[in-house]
């Protein structure tokens, strides 16, 4: 919050991104001139990231976008299709199950 006072009543993650922010526009500006303010648009765009985040999920989103295009180009030889994945017994594959615990059970008992 901009107040400087966070939830937990310590400064919050963006007070001083707001300090910054008010102090370009108290040395840039003036009552008669506000044409100063342009100098302080960095300083705002960072404030707005600080309070929205929003290039940083757009950058997420991006890499995430790579990552499966990159993944979509090469494929795995070795990756396991959907129906392959072992189903540790919860969906009617109660034969599965019992192959699985009677080899544990086996090796237990030796």
């Amino acid at each position: 919050m901009s107040s400087g006072y966070g939830l937990a009543g310590g400064p919050s993650r963006c007070f001083p991104f707001w300090q910054e922010l008010l102090a370009c526009y108290v040395v840039n500006t003036n009552a008669e001139d506000i044409t100063g303010a342009k100098k302080c648009i960095p300083a705002l765009e960072d404030y707005y990231e600080c309070l929205h985040h929003r290039k940083e999920k757009a950058r997420a989103i991006e890499m995430q976008r790579a990552y499966r295009r990159a993944e979509a180009a090469n494929p795995r030889e070795s990756a396991p299709r959907p129906g392959a994945i072992r189903n540790l017994g919860l969906l009617d594959k109660d034969e599965d199950t019992k192959d699985v615990l009677g080899a544990n059970r086996s090796l237990k008992v030796k």
